[in-house]
Formats: C-alpha cells, sequence, structure tokens
C-alpha cells in the first residue's frame, strides 16, 4: 500500500500541475500582466509626451503666426510712415496751407488702402440711417428736421469693422448724433 502512494501523484500534486489557478500559474499569469502592464504604461507616457509636445509646438507655432502677421502690417505701415517723413521734411516757409492738406490727404488715402488691404471697413452711417446698438455709439441726442426719432442725425466719428471668416466684426462702433424718440 505505501509503494502506490509514494509512486504516484497526491491530489495536491495533480491539481498544481494541470490547474491554471495554481501557484506556479498564477505567477506566470501575474508575471504576464506586469509585463502588458509596463508596456501599455510605456505606450501611455510616450502618448502622453507626444501630446505635451505637441501641445508646445501648437503655441509656438501660434506665436510665430502672430509675428509673422505682425510683421507683414507693420511692412505696411512703415511705407506710409515714410510718406510722412518726407511731408515733415519739407519747408514749410515754400508751402501753402492746401499743399500741405493736399499731401496730408494723399498719406491718409495710403493709410485706408493699406487698412482696407487688411479687411478693414469704414463704419460712416448717413442721416437718417437706423441706429445699431454695437456698431453706432450714440453720444448725443438731438431732433433734427427730416429725420425719424431714434434715427442717425449725424456721424461725428467713424468706426472700424474687421472682415473675418465668420462676419464684420466691430474694432470701434462709429459714434453719432441720434433723434430722440417721442
Amino acid at each position: 500500500m505505501s509503494e502506490t502512494n509514494t509512486n504516484s501523484a497526491g491530489p495536491a500534486d495533480q491539481a498544481e500541475g494541470s490547474d491554471p489557478r495554481s501557484t506556479g500559474g498564477l505567477e506566470e499569469r501575474l508575471a504576464a500582466l506586469e509585463t502588458e502592464l509596463a508596456d501599455v504604461r510605456g505606450k501611455y507616457l510616450m502618448t502622453l509626451a507626444d501630446y505635451q509636445n505637441s501641445q508646445r509646438r501648437a503655441v509656438q507655432n501660434e506665436a510665430v503666426a502672430k509675428d509673422h502677421g505682425k510683421g507683414a502690417v507693420i511692412q505696411q505701415v512703415v511705407a506710409v510712415m515714410d510718406h510722412f517723413d518726407i511731408a515733415l521734411q519739407q519747408d514749410a516757409t515754400k508751402m501753402t496751407a492746401e499743399q500741405a492738406v493736399a499731401g496730408l490727404r494723399v498719406i491718409r488715402d495710403e493709410l485706408m488702402r493699406v487698412l482696407q488691404s487688411l479687411g478693414v471697413a469704414t463704419l460712416s452711417p448717413s442721416r437718417n440711417d437706423e441706429f445699431v446698438p454695437g456698431r453706432h455709439e450714440a453720444v448725443v441726442q438731438q431732433a433734427a428736421e427730416g429725420v425719424e426719432p431714434g434715427r442717425i442725425v449725424q456721424t461725428l466719428q467713424a468706426g472700424y469693422t474687421l472682415a473675418g471668416p465668420t462676419g464684420d466684426r466691430v474694432l470701434r462702433p462709429a459714434k453719432v448724433m441720434v433723434a430722440p424718440n417721442g
């Protein structure tokens, strides 16, 4: 009887070899899961680093684009400044007031062309136009003959808009005189 017990494997030995939940099987499974976890953790850290790098590059690219945009605007404005400098170098004693005003108009027109090329438009409503809050700023109320109540009597200062992909954005509303309501 003792021979059969010593030669054959006991129930505990059979379970250990064939049961995946045995200590040997669990250790192998645990090692495989730890390897898989380390692999996933490494991929996560790589992905996180890639994301952070792309965010940093996006911020840098945005800054560079803004600088290039500013540079393009400045180049156009500097050309207008050159004309102001030339005008200021003229001998004032040899020029009439009409010539000076004409020169200023030429320079102003050149500056407006630069602004228009950048998408800027003038807001200068006419007499009896509808008052539109946000586009117009009422600074004075004054009745005027032929102007309906709540409508524009006069533009005191032009406003400006900037054309964009979603429509015009008011940079500065036009300052206007408005006829009082009733």
